[in-house]
């Protein structure tokens, strides 16, 4: 007796190797059988899934995500489990909910939201909080059940907080006491369950009083300690959010940040991974710390840069942020929604009303994305559906509004007013209007797409819908460069980062490992431009980006979602490391 026989798909086995049609037979949640024809008389299969024309892969493994806190009241995990993602990994750039003290609740939230941009009342409302230390967080998130798998590392952050006991030290140097307790708890976090460790370095990351992310200044022995006490447990990664304490053109920096990684993975065995941006003010030095890190790999130490598979951009809307906020004549419209109030906005009088208004009254924060938004407005783009992440420079506002002899403000009011549309700026690599630098970087074969924050910047951006894009740009629509074979994307969204973090049962279809598969109609993919919903709990909104073309995906031999519909089926577990 079979589950499932998913029957006539190209299968793409997530190898790299090329594609061959067969059949895949699945009972108990693995593969059984693979074979060019499955047969099988009446009332032995429970399910038949017809994937002629399809392509089959195995469910793809997201290495960075953000739900530490959405897991503890969420089976759903979108927008991770509308793309394709059967595991995910969080507990990226050193920000966690555990250890933490019984008085640290709020200053952990306040980290989270500032640094990954998710609202903390949806935070404070949705978690209920039962645990103090990391292995009491994993046995709590052991309960829950989930649409995928869903692994987790300890947050530098979050430790760095409970070992000085008062969030308003955290960032002060360690004692050597210090050290040795945050090496203890590391080693018994991985010993629990954890994949291993993450810290973040960049400057960019600061909660919301302003304070970087504790850990962000620490010195090599401290991390070097954390490190030999995360492989003493058998943990697999050292991953660092940003390979400076500050963006530079000084060559020193960027050796002296990705040495202390190599000695962290030479020393202990971790694979140490690092965040690769290419930023508008330095736009090579990505191309130095890739070499760097190339350099030690041939040493024998796994330094592996995380690269994106598309700009990291701010998106800019009606129902988020944009350029009239504070004009008093779009405040009186603003509680209205979105279906009433875009065609008060078309009309002549209130556009220009508004065009014509200074703004209100502003706090700190909100004068200060303002200014941010006036300084960058003519460098982004209107995005509509099918959404273009790679437009050209023609396209932008600047020269729309060029063209047509108008103010910046007129030609972005005026590409707000298309239905479903937003503003797109590509903050990281798009220095040269197009995505060559990221085809650069993922030409090396050993760089890993890492960088799809599911569950995280929930006004910013929805980069989780980065492995559908891989698939649909990379592989089939791209016009301004070369494209990626399908079975290479493959291998990237599935046995690449499986691999990395030691996931030996998936990330390949062959017989015995996992049944988490996908059955893609290609042809027929494509992604919605984001919109926001407002489901988080305490009514938090939050941007989705749906994707139409997966026919089915497949958790350990369970279908989850069905032609994009969740099926209600919760298959999925707390992935611990053992």
């Amino acid at each position: 007796m079979l589950d499932i026989v998913v029957r006539g798909g190209t299968v793409h086995d997530g190898t790299g190797a090329p594609p061959r049609i067969v059949d895949i037979g699945v009972r108990d949640s693995l593969i059984v059988a693979i074979a060019p024809e499955i047969v099988v008389s009446p009332g032995e299969v429970a399910e038949v899934i017809d994937a002629t024309g399809r392509i089959v892969s195995p469910g793809f493994v997201d290495i960075h995500s953000h739900f530490d806190g959405q897991a503890t009241w969420d089976g759903l995990l979108e927008p991770s489990s509308a793309h394709g993602v059967t595991t995910v990994v969080m507990g990226n750039c050193g920000v966690g909910f555990a250890p933490v003290r019984p008085d640290g609740h709020g200053a952990l939230i306040d980290l989270m939201e500032g640094v990954e941009d998710i609202p903390g009342a949806a935070l404070a409302e949705g978690i209920t909080w039962g645990w103090e230390s990391f292995p009491e967080y994993l046995d709590t998130l052991g309960r829950q059940r989930f649409s995928i798998d869903v692994g987790t590392q300890i947050p530098h952050g979050a430790l760095r907080s409970y070992v000085m006991e008062r969030y308003d030290q955290a960032n002060e140097p360690a004692t050597p006491e210090q050290v040795a307790s945050m090496a203890r708890l590391v080693q018994e976090a991985v010993e629990a369950g954890a994949f291993g460790f993450s810290t973040s370095r960049t400057m960019g990351h600061r909660a919301l009083d302003g304070r970087p992310v504790p850990g962000t200044h620490a010195l090599s022995p401290e991390l070097l300690a954390i490190g030999r006490a995360a492989a003493a447990g058998g943990g697999r990664i050292f991953e660092v959010a940003g390979s400076g304490l500050a963006r530079s053109d000084d060559p020193a920096i960027v050796a002296r940040e990705l040495d202390w990684m190599g000695q962290v993975a030479a020393e202990t065995g971790l694979t140490t991974t690092f965040i690769l941006l290419q930023c508008h003010d330095d736009p090579d030095r990505w191309r130095t710390e890739m070499s760097r890190a190339a350099q030690w790999r041939q040493r024998g130490a796994a330094v592996v840069p995380l690269v994106a598979a598309r700009p990291f951009g701010v998106l800019y809307g009606w129902d988020i942020r944009h350029p009239f906020t504070a004009r008093p004549t779009y405040a009186a419209l603003a509680g209205l929604p979105l279906d009433e109030r875009r065609p008060e906005l078309r009309r002549p009088t209130v556009r220009d009303a508004i065009l014509g208004e200074s703004n209100g009254p502003v706090d700190r924060v909100e004068g200060g994305q303002l200014g941010y938004l006036r300084k960058i407005l003519g460098e982004c783009f209107p995005l509509v559906g099918p959404p273009d992440y790679e437009p050209p420079r023609e396209r932008s506002l600047g020269s729309a509004a060029e063209a047509r002899g108008v103010s910046l403000e007129a030609a972005a009011y005026d590409a707000l007013l298309v239905d479903d549309s937003l503003l797109y700026y590509p903050l990281y690599n798009y220095t040269t209007s197009d995505h060559s630098a990221l085809y650069e970087q993922l030409q090396d074969p050993d760089a890993v797409v890492g960088l799809n924050d599911g569950g995280a910047h929930c006004g910013f951006i929805c980069d989780a819908s980065i492995p559908t894009y891989l698939l649909t740009h990379w592989v089939r629509d791209r016009s301004r460069g070369p494209r990626i074979g399908l079975a290479e994307a493959v291998r990237r969204l599935t046995s690449q980062t499986a691999d990395l973090y030691g996931l030996a049962d998936r990330g390949r279809i062959a017989v015995g490992l996992r049944a988490d598969l996908n059955v893609i109609d290609l042809d027929a993919l494509a992604l919605s431009v984001p919109h926001v919903v407002r489901d988080l709990p305490a009514g938090g909104a939050r941007l989705m980006q749906d994707a139409v073309g997966y026919d089915a995906t497949i958790v350990a031999g369970t279908v989850t979602r069905r032609h994009g519909s969740d099926t209600g089926a919760r298959p999925g577990r707390l992935l611990r490391r053992h």
